[in-house]
């Protein structure tokens, strides 16, 4: 009777607001927050004794409390999998260098950016062969699977790297180290986290050659999710968190960071 009653209830009223009468899977309001992040990426994500940690972490955990959320679980994902935990409801949010692309909008909602990175490259200390994007040409290039990086290069501007396949960005890294490829090439932020790792054992180029907006990975549709992470994202950089953040886990890599507020894509 009461699903009834409510459907009746609903005929006439928004979408939006009758998913949130019905109890939806929209985030808002949400007492437990469950958010994939990485846990191999540092600087932005790692899990260490039980414990995820880095700017993306502390990013969703700011977010999940704007929600309202009285608790905050975090779940390691990978490039290759964040879409399929996202729509199977196996996360509410997802954090993880999630790179906002048109293609990917088709399959889930975004909020933000909350950070716009810019595509580079890193190589070993010592390589003085690669300086800027053009070349990669004809050298060992990692492809992480579920990234969209390397297609950027390869697709988009047309540059004849040798791809190699690596199922996350540490394994690109660890590959790098060993010799095994030449480099590794998406957003600073990932790069300067790694960086930060390996005691001048590899350089980043600082040649950037794209733009990578960071976004917050939702459900598809949930507009009143979407809207509110924007809300908390805007709070995040005009009380100071966001800045002091950035500063927290990349003062000292040498980036230069961005403490304004990103202009958002908008919800969809």
């Amino acid at each position: 009777m009461m699903s009834a009653l409510l459907r009746a209830g609903c005929a006439g009223m928004l979408v939006a607001g009758c998913a949130a009468q019905a109890g939806s899977v929209s985030v808002v309001g949400k007492e437990t927050l469950t958010i994939g992040v990485k846990d191999d990426q540092p600087g932005l994500g790692v899990a260490r004794d039980g414990e995820f940690r880095g700017f993306e972490v502390d990013v969703g955990r700011y977010v999940a409390h704007r929600l309202g959320a009285e608790k905050v679980v975090f779940r390691a994902v990978t490039s290759d999998n964040r879409e399929r935990l996202l729509g199977v409801g196996a996360v509410d949010l997802v954090l993880a260098s999630y790179s906002i692309t048109a293609e990917r909008a088709t399959r889930v909602s975004f909020a933000g950016p909350y950070y716009i990175a810019h595509q580079d490259i890193m190589v070993r200390s010592g390589d003085q062969r690669i300086r800027d994007v053009r070349d990669l040409a004809g050298r060992r290039m990692c492809q992480a699977a579920g990234s969209v990086s390397s297609e950027r290069v390869t697709a988009g501007l047309g540059v004849r790297a040798t791809l190699v396949p690596a199922a996350t960005y540490s394994a690109c890294f660890d590959g790098l180290l060993a010799g095994r490829i030449d480099a590794i090439s998406t957003g600073d932020l990932v790069l300067a986290g790694f960086a930060s790792e390996a005691r001048g054992r590899v350089r980043i180029v600082n040649a950037p050659f794209t733009d990578e907006p960071y976004g917050v990975g939702m459900r598809k549709g949930d507009i009143d999710g979407c809207e509110a992470v924007n809300r908390a994202i805007t709070d995040m950089y005009q009380d100071g968190t966001a800045g002091r953040l950035l500063h927290r886990w990349f003062g000292a890599t040498g980036l230069h960071l961005t403490t304004t507020v990103p202009q958002f894509e908008g919800c969809l």
